[in-house]
């Protein structure tokens, strides 16, 4: 019986098993996902809960509830992965040989990377929002802010879900607005890139929102500490940006598991294919999501257009052919602006976000890089389907890789 392994059972590793539950021979094929968490957490519902639009319970359920039967399902912390033995490693020594692999351990963020920054103002003045204790401490702290400087900041490339930040900003001033206090409370974006976003022509756009909504747009600024006793992150050029309470994106790095493993770069992301999705160097180990070394966000969006290709590419594989479907990079981000509106972004490795309707050419519902309460919907509607649809391995009516179809160049 062929043995595959599924290391990771976030968003990228749950899909895929239920895509190859549903092609795969279970007389033939002996099928092991293998996970340390049992909560599944929707993270894009993090991004909401500070500013009390979703709270705990909106954003997580058991991981079980997406597992098919039949699937050998393991809750334990994988020691290492052995690549050249073809075989994963538990914590407990147990040892599960594996035909194929697919590394779908995403990525987590690490703020012990910068000093000072998990230190004594750590969840009482400085913040993330990337992990649910995070930003439930944070709602708590909004909930009897009175004001200040409020400061949000990216730490380093690559984060999960690049447009999440600005997002952040925009909601911030929003919620503000209704709280009756926006002109109390001053806010400024800090970024290590060059301009609001990673693609140049949507930046633009997006730093211009950044400047409608007043908010403060500090760019090219690389971390070197914070500052707990003066409230203050601080530049390796010494370049100061003083705050009352900070809102951090910290460093973002794959699972210890790769590092443990041999198999990481300095980050502990996977070496990748950027077509095939296969690991450089191996003709049995596929890696998907935010496990990989892609320049493509690691987003939601992207796992799924990946899940689709993987799909191809292995059955390509364990049927004695070469992959041949190749990702190109795909993603396609909605960016809540406040105010019961968003934007659309679709965009892949060699393509900008460009003007259109998506996804029907002409007829939409959604509008790119415009500013549209049906954007906003499209936005809310998504928790829906992730739950329902896209766990579960469901074919979506959007192509993978992307086209120019209903854009406008």
């Amino acid at each position: 019986m062929r043995k595959l392994v599924i290391v990771g059972a976030g968003t990228a590793g749950t899909m895929m098993l239920n895509k190859l539950y549903n092609a795969l021979d279970l007389s033939e094929w002996h099928i092991t996902i293998v996970d340390k968490e049992e909560t599944h957490y929707y993270q894009p519902g993090f991004l909401f809960i500070p500013f009390e639009i979703y709270n705990r319970r909106d954003v997580i359920k058991p991981k079980r509830d997406f597992f098919p039967p039949g699937v050998d399902v393991i809750m334990s912390e994988i020691d290492r992965i052995e690549p050249d033995k073809n075989r994963v490693v538990l914590s407990n020594n147990r040892i599960l040989p594996y035909d194929y692999l697919i590394i779908a351990t995403g990525s987590r963020v690490d703020p012990s990377e910068v000093e000072g920054m998990k230190d004594k103002l750590w969840h009482k003045n400085i913040f993330d929002f990337y992990t649910i204790d995070g930003a439930c401490a944070l709602r708590n702290f909004f909930k009897h802010w009175d004001g200040g400087k409020l400061v949000i900041h990216i730490t380093e490339m690559p984060i999960k879900c690049p447009v999440a930040p600005l997002e952040f900003a925009f909601l911030a001033d929003w919620y503000f607005t209704e709280r009756g206090i926006r002109d109390k409370v001053d806010i400024h974006f800090v970024t290590p890139l060059p301009g609001a976003f990673t693609k140049p022509r949507a930046s633009s756009i997006l730093g211009d929102f950044l400047e409608k909504k007043n908010i403060k747009l500090i760019t090219d600024f690389t971390i070197a500490r914070v500052d707990n006793d003066e409230k203050k992150i601080v530049g390796w050029d010494e370049t100061e940006v003083p705050f009352d309470v900070l809102v951090t994106i910290p460093t973002n790095k794959g699972d210890e598991v790769i590092a443990r493993s041999g198999m990481g770069d300095e980050l502990n992301f996977i070496p990748t294919n950027k077509h095939t999705l296969m690991a450089e160097g191996f003709d049995n180990i596929f890696v998907i999501g935010d496990a990989t070394n892609l320049p493509s966000s690691k987003a939601g969006s992207v796992a799924h257009f990946q899940s689709d290709i993987l799909f191809e590419n292995f059955m390509d594989v364990i049927e004695g052919r070469k992959p041949s479907a190749k990702f190109d990079g795909h993603a396609n981000c909605f960016i809540e602006s406040g105010f019961g509106k968003g934007i659309l972004i679709d965009f892949n490795y060699d393509t900008e976000p460009l003007p259109g309707k998506f996804p029907l050419p002409g007829i939409g519902p959604f509008s790119l890089l415009e500013e549209t309460k049906m954007n906003h919907y499209g936005k809310v509607m998504f928790r829906w389907m992730y739950w329902n649809f896209l766990l579960k391995g469901v074919e979506l009516p959007i192509e993978s890789n992307m086209t120019m179809a209903g854009k406008r160049l």
